[in-house]
């Protein structure tokens, strides 16, 4: 289940090459060339990490990084600001907008992989090695595969936290703050409404299979797993 990558850029050859080396790094391209477009990819795919340009129509990046941050489906995305400016007043602008990292152009694509790849291990909090199964699921973290009725349950990486603490803690009720606080970890400042996002996401996903109802929702408490 590869990590979801939005690329906001409006330069053309520049979004494609940006487009091409994240999928030749094994994760999944998403695409906008400007504000709208990108709060479009958002509503229909939430992204695990943004690709922001400084410089776009009609706006700018760090203009769009500070909604990003006061939105709460996206305030716990991590950005990566893309820009020509290399000043250091530059720099701390885009960093105290929102932005999580900053790379100067031109760069490496192999730089930028990397720049990614930290991104996620450090959004990422680590869950143990071991196969688990329980209501007709079989969730892998070492190969990050989950599985019903043999069908594959496609999961991006929050996802794929949240059921793995889910089936952990079977039966157990938990309110979206302790959700944000086992799942999400240093992120737990979050909207706690950006939880309900998740939860519909990983119910839609678990559908395919007729999983969903695992997922219960209780009123006035929270969520809990039950089998």
């Amino acid at each position: 289940m590869s990590a979801k990558i939005l690329i906001v850029e409006d330069e053309p050859a520049i979004q494609e090459l940006l487009a091409f080396n994240v999928v030749q790094a094994g994760f999944r391209a998403l695409r906008a060339e400007d504000a709208e477009s990108a709060w479009l990819q958002i509503k229909q795919d939430l992204p695990d990490l943004i690709l922001l340009d400084w410089m776009l129509p009609n706006t700018s990046g760090p203009l769009l990084a500070r909604q990003f941050r006061s939105d709460a489906r996206t305030s716990n995305i991590p950005i990566i600001m893309l820009t020509a400016r290399g000043e250091e007043h530059d720099k701390i602008l885009g960093l105290e907008s929102g932005a999580d990292d900053y790379i100067t152009k031109p760069f490496s694509p192999r730089e930028l992989m990397a720049r990614i790849r930290a991104m996620l291990r450090r959004h990422t909090p680590a869950i143990p090695d071991e196969t688990i199964a329980m209501g007709g699921l079989e969730l892998s973290p070492v190969s990050h595969r989950v599985r019903a009725n043999d069908i594959n349950i496609e999961l991006g990486p929050t996802e794929f936290r949240l059921l793995y603490f889910f089936m952990s803690h079977a039966e157990r009720v938990y309110s979206r703050s302790q959700l944000l606080n086992h799942v999400w970890g240093t992120q737990a400042f979050i909207e706690e409404r950006t939880v309900d996002v998740h939860i519909r996401r990983l119910r839609k996903a678990l559908e395919a299979a007729g999983k969903d109802h695992l997922i219960q929702t209780v009123r006035g408490s929270g969520y809990r797993f039950s089998v």
